[in-house]
């Protein structure tokens, strides 16, 4: 199955001198090594073989390899960061030399920004997007917005997928080997040892003194507070911790891209705005199966439904503009007299407020705090994401996207 982040990994190899691959266990960044020409040799340090290959002296071995080098889990080796330094520099004005991968590591970002910063560019991967998971090619709504283009041409796109193939997206999520396997007796066996693996391999690899019960009981917790606005201190109530612990658990979850951390828009603020962040779990079929969902109609009856149809289409839209290569920092926004917009997206193209419905009608009297917030910081336009089948222009700043446009 095509990534669309290969065409953003091509590009950026023939840019800097490596390209950093990052993102959830099992998303496919591996997968995406294999796309590379067969003339680049690429090591997985689980294997202890290539480990040991590399660990006995990393620089050396860089001065063997010079170039078309692919590591993956390159977070195992700390020491590869500095060795990578030094075999950059010694060719600075090279691109396309190196590729590394890394998951389920808060420290992975720090290391490759203290070691590699300037000579490096870094792709977030995630599991499949909708048009991935279909086989589509990207949706042309991502450069539209980069492009910051005039409403009318959001007008022109046209539906991809029908309601019934975003129900089934929206209900499996996008790990790749569940989707394409496509069996629910497997997606359930698949997604209760990838936690099992997460819990009792990843995390005291990473973090030794973590209390594993008390985190185990966080990652139950996750399910319920996914959509949520967060309040750290009822969270560390509930699990018997100090507020700092909680806060710590968030930033693991966070940072192992298993929870997304979305912190409130503050910016121009003209009114009083509620500071607590807000998140959810990144895959919405991890979500479903911690909270014992079997099929779309436990989906539709439980009531954390709107959240979880909100964090999907979050998701979805940030999957599509970080494999377009469009960089946008992901907000939101509530006022402490109510006035909530479910996203606002912050990049070279502007800023845009996002406002997400399950239904397929649009009640235009709900839109007042999108309106206020487009008008008060001068936002070229504000979206509409819901069920329809059509774009609808609704009025000369707003415009309501299908979902299956994205």
């Amino acid at each position: 199955m095509k990534r669309h982040a290969l065409p953003l990994l091509n590009e950026l190899l023939g840019l800097f001198p490596c390209v950093a691959l990052v993102g959830v266990r099992q998303c496919g960044k591996t997968t995406l090594l294999k796309e590379l020409s067969p003339d680049w040799k690429i090591l997985d340090l689980e294997k202890l073989a290539d480990l040991d290959a590399v660990q006995r002296d990393p620089d050396l071995f860089l001065r063997l390899n010079p170039r078309q080098l692919a590591i993956d889990e390159c977070q195992l080796l700390p020491a590869m960061f500095a060795a990578l330094r030094v075999a950059i520099d010694s060719q600075r004005n090279e691109p396309g030399r190196f590729v590394i991968t890394g998951s389920s590591s808060p420290e992975l970002l720090s290391s490759i920004s203290e070691s590699l910063a300037g000579r490096i560019a870094i792709i977030e991967m995630a599991p499949l997007s909708l048009a991935e998971a279909y086989e589509l090619a990207p949706s042309p709504l991502y450069r539209l917005i980069e492009e910051r283009a005039p409403l009318s041409q959001f007008s022109a796109l046209l539906p991809r997928v029908s309601l019934d193939q975003i129900n089934t997206y929206w209900m499996q999520g996008g790990y790749p080997e569940p989707w394409v396997k496509g069996q629910p007796r497997f997606r359930k066996l698949w997604l209760q040892n990838y936690l099992q693996t997460y819990l009792d391999r990843d995390l005291p690899r990473l973090f030794p003194a973590l209390d594993r019960q008390k985190f185990r009981l966080f990652v139950q917790m996750l399910a319920q507070l996914s959509g949520s606005i967060i309040n750290y201190s009822e969270v560390a109530r509930a699990l018997g911790v100090s507020q700092p612990t909680a806060r710590d658990y968030f930033h693991i979850a966070h940072g192992t891209f298993l929870w997304r951390h979305l912190p409130p828009y503050e910016k121009d603020a003209t009114k009083r705005v509620v500071k607590h962040p807000k998140g959810y779990l990144r895959d919405s079929g991890l979500l479903h199966y911690l909270l014992h969902l079997r099929d779309q109609d436990d989906l539709m009856a439980h009531p954390r439904m709107g959240q979880s149809w909100e964090s999907t289409v979050i998701e979805t839209l940030l999957r599509g503009l970080a494999s377009a290569g469009v960089d946008a920092s992901p907000y939101h926004y509530r006022t402490g007299a109510g006035a909530e917009i479910d996203l606002v997206l912050e990049g070279e193209f502007g800023l845009l407020p996002v406002e997400i419905n399950h239904s397929s009608r649009v009640d235009t009297r709900s839109l007042r705090a999108l309106r206020d917030f487009v008008t008060e910081r001068n936002c070229r336009y504000g979206i509409v994401i819901n069920n329809n089948e059509t774009v609808r222009q609704l009025d000369d700043k707003l415009i309501c996207l299908p979902f299956s446009v994205l």
